[in-house]
């Protein structure tokens, strides 16, 4: 029985790991605070996977290790190259293959569907850190010191999931209330399903022909935030939906307070024209289909949060 290693255990890292203990696999999960799904057949251990020389210690006889974590979303340009470069040399010196989860923001502005061969033309701090990361990954790979492949999705949703949708608009939706959401709110946008991730990373690591790239997760139907509020107030049995578009000021504003808000400003773009991912590529490949819009919308809204006494 082979052992995988996921790093990170929020919704991706905790999807991918139960995908995979129910396959039957050797399963741990490595995470600061040792979190994550409650499984019989899931280790979870407390570990610093920025430590190189620790991380290496928990993937010593690894299969795969599935890379799902990330720092701080404001700290990303800070910590998130010396994370990286610790789980490359993991991969490394186990010679354990590596699936990361990546995202858009590398390809900076594009029109039209993006493929995975859109060049990585990044315009904001985080996507010039996920352009840089990936270029060094790739590099890893190109020289033989590893196996590696990266799986790029659009916004989350699903059980768990934090995008500006779940963050910003699904608290007021479920309460029935105005939903103010930084977007144009009827430009189409795709959104992928955390399950999808997990389920494409599992794809990945088990075929040999998918290394040296990036795949793109198998997403849904572009929708727009307006018809994805309905959607969600529909299948929540909450009043019709209410959504308008937050001014920037007001954005502006709460950005002073919240770290998170105030990075979102130079992702403005991603919601003020389409945003549409394709992911033919790996449907045709892998033979996965994403998973449909509203079973997502429903383990979003049913999902709640561990609570530790």
């Amino acid at each position: 029985m082979s052992l995988h290693v996921v790093i990170g255990a929020g919704p991706v890292g905790s999807a991918t790991a139960r995908l995979l203990a129910a396959r039957g696999e050797r399963v741990r999960v490595i995470s600061r605070t040792g979190s994550g799904p409650e499984d019989p057949a899931i280790e979870r251990i407390a570990a610093d996977a920025g430590d190189p020389a620790a991380l290496t210690a928990h993937c010593a006889d690894a299969t795969a290790l599935y890379q799902c974590a990330q720092p701080a979303y404001h700290r990303w340009p800070q910590d998130f190259p010396a994370l990286h470069r610790s789980i490359l040399t993991a991969a490394e010196r186990s010679n354990a293959a590596l699936i990361t989860v990546g995202n858009l923001y590398g390809y900076g502005e594009f029109d039209g569907p993006v493929t995975e061969d859109q060049p990585l033309h990044p315009n904001s701090r985080k996507g010039r850190v996920r352009a840089e990361m990936w270029a060094e990954q790739l590099d890893a790979h190109e020289s033989g010191r590893l196996r590696t492949a990266e799986v790029r999705g659009s916004d989350y949703l699903g059980a768990g999931a934090n995008s500006a949708f779940t963050a910003v608009a699904l608290p007021a939706l479920k309460a029935g209330k105005k939903a103010l959401v930084p977007a144009d709110l009827d430009a189409p946008h795709s959104w992928t399903a955390t399950d999808d991730v997990a389920r494409l990373l599992v794809a990945v690591a088990a075929d040999d022909t998918a290394w040296g790239r990036a795949w793109h997760v198998p997403t849904v139907p572009p929708v727009s935030v307006r018809a994805l509020a309905e959607l969600t107030a529909e299948l929540a049995g909450v009043s019709p939906a209410r959504v308008a578009r937050m001014p920037a000021a007001l954005l502006w504003t709460v950005g002073l307070f919240v770290p998170a808000a105030r990075e979102m400003r130079e992702l403005a773009y991603q919601f003020d024209r389409p945003f549409i991912l394709d992911s033919t590529a790996a449907t045709a490949h892998f033979g996965l289909e994403p998973t449909p819009l509203e079973d997502t919308l429903r383990a979003t809204l049913a999902f709640e949060p561990a609570v530790h006494e």
